[in-house]
Protein backbone atom coordinates (compact mmCIF):
# COMPACT_ATOMS: atom_id res chain seq x y z
CA UNK A 1 0.00 0.00 0.00
CA UNK A 2 2.60 2.28 0.87
CA UNK A 3 4.84 1.59 -2.48
CA UNK A 4 1.26 1.92 -4.46
CA UNK A 5 1.04 5.57 -2.35
CA UNK A 6 4.84 6.60 -3.48
CA UNK A 7 4.03 5.70 -6.81
CA UNK A 8 1.01 7.81 -7.37
CA UNK A 9 2.73 10.65 -6.37
CA UNK A 10 6.18 10.32 -8.68
CA UNK A 11 3.48 10.01 -11.23
CA UNK A 12 1.26 12.81 -10.39
CA UNK A 13 4.46 14.85 -9.85
CA UNK A 14 5.70 13.92 -13.15
CA UNK A 15 2.67 14.56 -14.83
CA UNK A 16 2.61 18.38 -13.15
CA UNK A 17 6.05 18.72 -14.62
CA UNK A 18 5.23 17.65 -18.05
CA UNK A 19 2.31 20.08 -18.00
CA UNK A 20 4.04 23.14 -17.14
CA UNK A 21 6.17 22.27 -20.19
CA UNK A 22 2.52 22.38 -22.27
CA UNK A 23 2.29 26.01 -21.07
CA UNK A 24 5.79 26.80 -22.05
CA UNK A 25 5.30 26.14 -25.59
CA UNK A 26 1.80 27.58 -25.44
CA UNK A 27 3.01 30.85 -24.19
CA UNK A 28 6.08 30.77 -27.22
CA UNK A 29 3.53 30.29 -29.82
CA UNK A 30 1.70 33.40 -27.96
CA UNK A 31 4.46 35.66 -27.82
CA UNK A 32 6.17 34.71 -31.64
CA UNK A 33 2.38 35.67 -32.88
CA UNK A 34 2.40 39.19 -30.39
CA UNK A 35 5.72 39.77 -32.57
CA UNK A 36 4.21 39.11 -35.31
CA UNK A 37 0.70 41.51 -34.87
CA UNK A 38 3.62 44.59 -33.38
CA UNK A 39 5.58 43.89 -36.84
CA UNK A 40 2.90 44.21 -39.00
CA UNK A 41 0.63 46.79 -37.26
CA UNK A 42 3.22 49.11 -36.54
CA UNK A 43 1.86 51.16 -39.57
CA UNK A 44 -0.29 51.31 -42.18
CA UNK A 45 3.05 50.30 -44.63
CA UNK A 46 4.56 47.79 -42.54
CA UNK A 47 4.45 44.66 -44.40
CA UNK A 48 1.83 41.85 -43.41
CA UNK A 49 4.71 39.24 -44.27
CA UNK A 50 5.80 38.75 -40.76
CA UNK A 51 2.26 37.41 -40.14
CA UNK A 52 2.27 34.81 -42.85
CA UNK A 53 6.10 33.54 -41.47
CA UNK A 54 5.04 33.28 -38.26
CA UNK A 55 2.57 30.37 -39.20
CA UNK A 56 5.21 28.39 -39.94
CA UNK A 57 6.30 28.76 -36.16
CA UNK A 58 3.13 27.76 -34.94
CA UNK A 59 3.12 24.81 -36.93
CA UNK A 60 6.49 23.54 -35.20
CA UNK A 61 5.09 24.75 -32.00
CA UNK A 62 2.38 22.67 -31.86
CA UNK A 63 4.66 19.79 -33.13
CA UNK A 64 6.53 20.24 -30.19
CA UNK A 65 3.91 20.46 -27.92
CA UNK A 66 1.93 17.50 -29.21
CA UNK A 67 5.24 15.74 -28.59
CA UNK A 68 5.38 16.63 -24.99
CA UNK A 69 1.79 16.08 -24.18
CA UNK A 70 2.42 12.69 -25.43
CA UNK A 71 4.97 12.19 -22.48
CA UNK A 72 2.44 14.09 -20.43
CA UNK A 73 -0.51 11.67 -21.21
CA UNK A 74 1.89 8.39 -20.15
CA UNK A 75 2.09 9.90 -16.45
CA UNK A 76 -1.34 11.13 -16.37
CA UNK A 77 -2.53 7.76 -18.00
CA UNK A 78 -1.11 6.24 -15.10
CA UNK A 79 -1.94 8.48 -12.37
CA UNK A 80 -5.63 8.35 -13.27
CA UNK A 81 -5.56 4.22 -13.61
CA UNK A 82 -4.54 4.16 -10.46
CA UNK A 83 -7.70 6.48 -8.95
CA UNK A 84 -9.76 4.74 -11.09
CA UNK A 85 -8.80 0.89 -9.96
CA UNK A 86 -6.87 1.45 -6.79
CA UNK A 87 -8.18 3.94 -4.68
CA UNK A 88 -11.46 4.49 -5.60
CA UNK A 89 -12.61 0.99 -5.25
CA UNK A 90 -10.59 0.94 -1.71
CA UNK A 91 -12.46 4.11 -0.36
CA UNK A 92 -15.82 3.01 -2.07
CA UNK A 93 -16.23 -0.81 -0.96
CA UNK A 94 -12.65 -1.45 0.62
CA UNK A 95 -12.07 -4.30 -2.16
CA UNK A 96 -9.30 -3.68 -4.43
CA UNK A 97 -10.99 -5.60 -7.40
CA UNK A 98 -7.55 -7.46 -8.08
CA UNK A 99 -9.28 -10.26 -10.23
CA UNK A 100 -10.31 -7.33 -13.10
CA UNK A 101 -6.07 -7.69 -13.39
CA UNK A 102 -5.65 -3.88 -13.37
CA UNK A 103 -2.71 -4.56 -11.62
CA UNK A 104 -0.65 -6.92 -14.16
CA UNK A 105 -2.11 -3.92 -16.90
CA UNK A 106 -0.31 -1.31 -14.96
CA UNK A 107 2.45 -3.36 -14.69
CA UNK A 108 3.44 -4.27 -18.43
CA UNK A 109 2.89 -0.33 -18.44
CA UNK A 110 6.08 -0.14 -16.89
CA UNK A 111 7.72 -3.32 -18.09
CA UNK A 112 7.01 -1.70 -21.93
CA UNK A 113 6.32 1.62 -21.59
CA UNK A 114 4.56 3.02 -24.83
CA UNK A 115 2.49 6.43 -25.90
CA UNK A 116 -1.09 5.86 -25.48
CA UNK A 117 -2.03 8.02 -28.19
CA UNK A 118 -1.12 9.16 -31.46
CA UNK A 119 0.93 12.13 -32.60
CA UNK A 120 -2.33 13.43 -34.40
CA UNK A 121 -4.40 12.66 -31.96
CA UNK A 122 -2.30 14.82 -29.63
CA UNK A 123 -1.91 18.16 -32.16
CA UNK A 124 -5.56 17.72 -32.34
CA UNK A 125 -6.27 17.83 -28.93
CA UNK A 126 -3.48 20.62 -28.40
CA UNK A 127 -5.64 22.36 -31.30
CA UNK A 128 -9.01 22.29 -29.55
CA UNK A 129 -7.63 23.45 -26.28
CA UNK A 130 -5.37 26.49 -27.68
CA UNK A 131 -3.72 26.82 -30.92
CA UNK A 132 -7.41 27.36 -32.34
CA UNK A 133 -6.98 30.42 -31.02
CA UNK A 134 -3.89 31.42 -31.91
CA UNK A 135 -4.95 30.51 -35.44
CA UNK A 136 -8.47 32.29 -35.25
CA UNK A 137 -6.43 35.62 -34.48
CA UNK A 138 -3.33 34.90 -36.86
CA UNK A 139 -6.21 34.64 -39.65
CA UNK A 140 -7.97 37.59 -38.47
CA UNK A 141 -4.68 39.69 -38.05
CA UNK A 142 -3.55 38.77 -41.66
CA UNK A 143 -7.45 39.23 -43.04
CA UNK A 144 -7.42 42.75 -41.64
CA UNK A 145 -3.97 43.77 -42.35
CA UNK A 146 -4.80 43.55 -46.24
CA UNK A 147 -8.15 44.88 -45.76
CA UNK A 148 -7.49 48.42 -44.17
CA UNK A 149 -3.48 48.78 -44.69
CA UNK A 150 -2.22 51.39 -46.29
CA UNK A 151 -5.99 51.84 -46.74
CA UNK A 152 -9.53 50.22 -46.51
CA UNK A 153 -9.62 48.03 -50.14
CA UNK A 154 -12.18 48.90 -52.19
CA UNK A 155 -12.60 45.27 -53.60
CA UNK A 156 -11.64 41.73 -53.08
CA UNK A 157 -9.38 41.63 -56.00
CA UNK A 158 -7.64 44.88 -54.28
CA UNK A 159 -6.85 42.64 -51.17
CA UNK A 160 -5.64 39.44 -52.87
CA UNK A 161 -3.03 42.16 -54.71
CA UNK A 162 -1.98 43.20 -51.16
CA UNK A 163 -1.33 39.94 -50.19
CA UNK A 164 1.43 39.35 -52.76
CA UNK A 165 4.56 38.03 -51.22
CA UNK A 166 7.34 38.86 -54.06
CA UNK A 167 6.76 36.64 -57.25
CA UNK A 168 4.26 34.60 -55.09
CA UNK A 169 0.81 36.24 -56.42
CA UNK A 170 -1.81 37.01 -53.88
CA UNK A 171 -4.12 34.14 -55.12
CA UNK A 172 -1.35 31.39 -53.92
CA UNK A 173 -0.81 33.16 -50.65
CA UNK A 174 -5.12 33.04 -50.19
CA UNK A 175 -4.70 29.21 -51.25
CA UNK A 176 -2.17 28.50 -49.19
CA UNK A 177 -3.59 30.00 -46.17
CA UNK A 178 -7.24 28.13 -46.50
CA UNK A 179 -5.20 24.86 -46.76
CA UNK A 180 -3.18 26.60 -43.30
CA UNK A 181 -6.83 26.70 -42.11
CA UNK A 182 -8.53 23.60 -43.20
CA UNK A 183 -5.44 21.70 -42.18
CA UNK A 184 -5.48 22.64 -38.39
CA UNK A 185 -9.36 22.28 -38.89
CA UNK A 186 -9.21 18.28 -40.53
CA UNK A 187 -6.89 17.16 -37.58
CA UNK A 188 -9.22 18.89 -34.31
CA UNK A 189 -12.18 17.00 -36.24
CA UNK A 190 -10.80 13.64 -36.55
CA UNK A 191 -8.62 14.01 -33.21
CA UNK A 192 -12.29 14.61 -31.18
CA UNK A 193 -13.98 11.91 -33.28
CA UNK A 194 -11.29 9.59 -32.47
CA UNK A 195 -11.87 10.94 -28.45
CA UNK A 196 -15.20 9.99 -28.52
CA UNK A 197 -14.75 6.50 -30.38
CA UNK A 198 -12.38 5.89 -27.46
CA UNK A 199 -14.89 6.88 -24.98
CA UNK A 200 -17.53 4.51 -26.29
CA UNK A 201 -15.35 1.50 -26.59
CA UNK A 202 -14.29 2.53 -22.82
CA UNK A 203 -17.95 2.75 -22.12
CA UNK A 204 -19.01 -0.64 -23.69
CA UNK A 205 -16.72 -2.87 -22.02
CA UNK A 206 -14.26 -3.11 -19.06
CA UNK A 207 -10.49 -1.50 -20.58
CA UNK A 208 -7.74 -3.47 -20.56
CA UNK A 209 -4.90 -0.42 -21.64
CA UNK A 210 -4.67 3.35 -20.50
CA UNK A 211 -4.37 6.42 -21.99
Amino acid sequence: MGAIAHLYRGEVYRSTIWRTRLDTTTNWAVVTLGVALSISFASPEASPIPLVLVGILIVFFLFLEARRYRYFNVWRARARWMETHFYAPMLAEGDLHLEEDWQRVLANDYLRPRYHVPLMVAMGRRIRRNYFWILLIQTLAFAGKIAVHPTPAASVDEAIRRADIGPLPGELIAAMGALYVLAFGAIALWSKRDDLARSRRRGRAKSDSMG
